[in-house]
């Protein structure tokens, strides 16, 4: 279901991390469902090319943008190009670039560099993002006030169905996603009514870490439909956010029920290689 927009053919979306994998799928859907495309990358230039390259084919606008999240000088700058270039702001923010590397509890601290990575990546860096963007809508909503019934922009936080469903593997990473999460309520509190902010929780898409894809292939059948979870589907549910005027401060779980599947450690480690 879709719901019209004015100066639908103007609308952008920025997608950070956008590149690959579900990055790549979220910049797809968006096209297809008649958005422009602002596609981030860290390192991988080639393949967010690429991914402008589908965009255009299937008849919209794309643009690529370079900038490393875990800097926290860059995110401003980023916002600025991608205005600047789009001639205007992103109607939605998507933010689902992150770091997936592995601790524990019981070594937490021994390398803090990496723990200061994922939480800046993972948590300070959408958040920051967010803010600026906010700030820029309320800016522009002050020069020209919208109309009443105009849907208002969203930032989509993308999450990990783990936030639902704990357990102690990958420690610092799965603390970044939960801090995320709890801030998804206090975004749309804060920056209401201007624009709105949704969660948006998958489980396991893609072979991640250290896993073979034999491993992979069962570990992706462990969730309540047994079967494997489809980004595509994950990223038709970020354009449904953003088409769907009345939704806000929520997370949602696109993940087959995997996150009511408890497990004592990461899927990866329950099952047989």
């Amino acid at each position: 279901m879709h719901f019209s927009t004015a100066g639908v053919s103007q609308r952008w979306v920025l997608i950070t991390g956008g590149g690959l994998r579900l990055g790549r799928e979220f910049c797809l859907a968006f096209a297809r469902a008649g958005w422009n495309v602002a596609c981030h990358y860290l390192h991988s230039r080639g393949a967010a090319e690429a991914t402008c390259a589908e965009v255009r084919a299937l008849g919209r606008q794309a643009l690529a943008f370079q900038a490393d999240l875990s800097d926290r000088g860059a995110v401003s700058p980023l916002m600025a190009q991608v205005y600047a270039a789009c001639g205007t702001l992103p109607q939605a923010l998507v933010n689902n670039a992150s770091l997936f590397e592995p601790d524990s509890a019981s070594d937490f601290g021994a390398d803090l560099d990496r723990v200061d990575r994922l939480l800046h990546t993972n948590t300070l860096s959408p958040l920051l993002l967010t803010s600026d963007w906010a700030r820029r809508w309320q800016a522009h909503d002050s020069a020209q006030p919208p109309a009443p019934d105009s849907p208002r922009p969203v930032a989509i936080h993308v999450l990990d169905q783990k936030v639902c469903n704990l357990n102690p593997d990958y420690f610092s990473y799965t603390l970044s996603k939960l801090a995320l999460e709890r801030a998804v309520a206090l975004q749309a509190q804060a920056l209401a009514p201007g624009v709105r902010i949704v969660g948006l929780a998958p489980g396991l898409m893609y072979p991640s870490g250290p896993q073979s894809q034999a491993n992979y292939d069962r570990a992706a059948r462990v969730n309540l439909l047994r079967a494997p979870l489809q980004a595509q589907h994950v990223a038709q549910t970020g354009v449904f956010f953003a088409e769907n005027p009345s939704i806000t401060g929520i997370t949602l779980c696109v993940d087959n029920g995997q996150h009511l599947v408890p497990l004592e450690r990461d899927v990866m480690f329950m099952v047989d290689d």
